[in-house]
């Protein structure tokens, strides 16, 4: 039998599976499993969804080995059986529908997904070329909150590094110190660390988790009162309610803000965030090919200032605290836009250091979430 074939062959374990299904629990179950694994393109198995009911509801699970997910969703179910179907159509079929139930039921080499009045069938794929799910680990390293863990990975997983070359860039350092949990990124020009309330379990955990799949998991899981973690054999896994994200876990621990030389800051200024960032957006529209914005610290001000030739230059002040000395530094700007939008509604504390060396944002008043944010300047435009 050759792959094509292998991939329409209808393969079940137990029964030809058939159960109805509330539309909107099982089409919000397919979009938060696309989103977490969204599949290997020129693998149509890897590109799958195993959809699993037994008389405990349906699951659905997804796999490209390196990443996998599992979502469960309450349904009535008439026959317990397994089968392998494209994911993306799936979920795109569910989203559009706009009857209250379905019905799914294994027909032959399709699996039909059946309202009143209309049928859309999909094509079987062969469940046994799939590398399946890991089971979950019975023991729990700890526990945090959702919203805590979705506000910290909005700052923090945005600031790893896009660029596949450099994988040990790419995954967020997810670490437990006592009652803390501290979640670190980088790309090399900017790390951000964020810390939140940690009710450890067992274990602690250290490990270096890709950062789509964190920031992925902040959106699902804001609004979540508990998501646990669980660390074991090389991989990473987080579950809440009724989903499940496992991932094999980046090598290398070296994400750490000590590498950064914090030492030398000889200015220090306190501002609203808001105004601040707002300031940053106006005047960087004027900003050169490399969006260098520069930052003038006065006596009790700061004044930001953008030029380019074609364009004309931009110059803005607002009020702050200074302390100490007048180091006054050039950012690109969209950069430093990311580093303050973490303390928007607030006040932000700069603390700058002469040269070239980082400058550290923090939180005048910090939360439960307490980000730090470390950001490289650059070098301003020559007259």
């Amino acid at each position: 039998m050759d792959n094509f074939s292998r991939l329409s062959v209808a393969v079940a374990t137990f029964g030809a599976m058939d159960l109805t299904v509330t539309t909107e629990h099982l089409a919000a179950a397919a979009a938060d499993l696309v989103r977490l694994v969204p599949g290997k393109l020129l693998d149509p198995v890897l590109s799958g969804v195993v959809i699993t009911a037994t008389a405990e509801g349906v699951v659905l699970e997804a796999s490209d080995r390196e990443r996998s997910a599992r979502v469960e969703c309450p349904a009535l179910v008439h026959a317990e059986g397994r089968a392998l179907v494209p994911a993306k159509p799936l979920a795109e079929t569910l989203r559009a529908l706009t009857a209250p139930q379905i019905r799914l039921v294994v027909e032959g080499s399709r699996l039909a997904i059946r309202t009143e009045g209309a049928r859309f069938a999909l094509p079987l794929l062969d469940i046994d070329l799939h590398p399946g799910t890991p089971p979950r680990q019975d023991t729990a390293n700890g526990t945090v909150s959702g919203t805590h863990l979705a506000t910290a990975l909005s700052t923090v997983a945005g600031t790893a590094s896009r660029d596949d070359a450099l994988p040990i860039f790419t995954g967020v350092r997810v670490q437990s110190e006592g009652g803390r949990l501290i979640l670190r990124a980088t790309d090399r020009y900017r790390m951000a660390i964020a810390t939140i309330p940690w009710t450890a379990q067992s274990d602690p955990v250290d490990a270096l988790v890709p950062a789509t799949l964190l920031a992925e998991v902040g959106k699902q899981v804001m609004g979540e009162h508990e998501v646990t973690l669980r660390s074991a054999h090389n991989t990473f896994s987080l579950s809440w309610r009724r989903s499940t994200a496992t991932t094999a876990v980046l090598d290398g621990t070296f994400v750490n803000e000590g590498n950064v030389v914090l030492s030398k800051v000889d200015t220090r200024v306190e501002a609203d965030a808001d105004a601040l960032l707002a300031a940053v957006r106006r005047t960087s529209l004027y900003a050169d090919t490399r969006g260098v914005v520069h930052l003038e610290v006065g006596d009790s001000h700061l004044r930001l200032r953008s030029a380019n030739q074609q364009s004309g230059e931009a110059e803005e002040t607002l009020k702050a605290t200074t302390h100490d000395g007048r180091t006054s530094p050039s950012y690109q700007a969209r950069y430093l836009v990311d580093a303050l939008r973490p303390f928007a509604g607030g006040e932000v504390h700069l603390a700058i250091q002469p040269g070239m060396r980082a400058t550290i944002l923090t939180a005048v008043d910090p939360g439960e979430v307490n980000i730090k944010y470390i950001l490289v300047p650059i070098r301003p435009p020559q007259p």
